[in-house]
């Protein structure tokens, strides 16, 4: 039994850090597409193929395998996290600045780790306190460039706010997502959400006359980030909220921003600086830390 249990942490971790890459790559995969697409659209389509991904990870599901009590997690998670969030994170996007929102975006991890720790009784040690301060000075450092004025953080714009809200939205998918997967199978979660949420954007996006706007020449690129950077990234961040814990996966998810940057040098050539390289050294301490703590915890079991 403990096997098992230190089998499925690993797996935990390895599912979260892989997941980090992809999540990581979205961002240079999306630009040519975003350059044509309404970012509403865009959305709903991602969110229709991150479903049609799941369908090859849910074959030997058999039946529907959900239960009626399991009907408000769903809707929970599709509301808040396929259905609000990306309506008010775009809405806000189109009112306030690219910089404010790269900022205001990453307090998604903020967000769903104080949700975790107060809400939903997730616990760290004092190791693990450390390490989330860690990681999300990391994460501040990236998104800042460690320039600030006095307008940055003007939250008094109503774009900021909705932008925060969003955030908000998402963490509580976060935490709510955890449960689910203790109980429904996580392909067919996966599949359930891309299908309702997505299907939903697109009847939006159709209602507001948004065209479709994809080219032929951007469908591969299109196809990689709904299938795979988020059908698939989805995926396997639900099997670390399973394994790991909220809390943890959260941190190690965080990490896509150091994966992001490394996939923007080599395919968009963009310069790493070196404040950057201090938050990736920042945000690995921290990581370490939560896998040391965690290796500690599971030899202690053992003896």
């Amino acid at each position: 039994m403990i096997q098992l249990n230190a089998k499925s942490t690993r797996i935990g971790y390895a599912s979260a850090i892989l997941c980090a890459v992809l999540v990581g790559s979205i961002s240079t995969a999306s630009k040519p597409v975003l350059a044509n697409t309404n970012p509403i659209m865009y959305g709903a389509l991602v969110y229709l193929l991150a479903a049609l991904s799941s369908v090859p990870l849910s074959y030997k599901v058999k039946g529907f395998q959900v239960k009626a009590k399991d009907w408000p997690l769903i809707l929970a998670i599709t509301v808040s996290g396929a259905i609000l969030a990306p309506v008010l994170f775009f809405t806000g996007l189109e009112q306030t600045t690219a910089s404010d929102t790269a900022v205001l975006s990453n307090s998604e991890t903020i967000f769903t780790v104080l949700f975790a720790l107060i809400f939903f009784k997730e616990k760290l040690r004092p190791r693990g306190y450390l390490a989330v301060t860690l990681v999300l000075t990391g994460v501040f450092i990236v998104t800042t460039n460690l320039q600030f004025s006095g307008v940055f953080f003007n939250l008094r714009k109503e774009g900021n706010l909705l932008i925060i809200l969003s955030m908000a939205l998402w963490a509580l998918d976060n935490n709510i997502s955890k449960i689910a997967a203790q109980r429904i199978d996580i392909s067919r979660l996966v599949q359930l959400k891309g299908i309702i949420g997505g299907g939903i954007l697109f009847i939006f996006a159709l209602a507001l006359k948004i065209p479709i706007g994809v080219t032929l020449f951007e469908i591969p690129n299109l196809l990689l980030v709904g299938m795979i950077g988020f059908g698939i990234a989805l995926y396997l961040f639900l099997h670390s909220l399973r394994r790991i814990g909220t809390v943890k996966t959260m941190l190690i998810y965080s990490t896509g921003t150091v994966f992001g940057l490394f996939f923007a040098t080599i395919f968009l050539h963009e310069n790493i600086r070196e404040y950057q390289i201090l938050a990736i050294a920042l945000m690995l301490a921290g990581i370490y830390l939560v896998t040391k703590e965690s290796h500690n915890m599971e030899k202690l079991h053992q003896d």
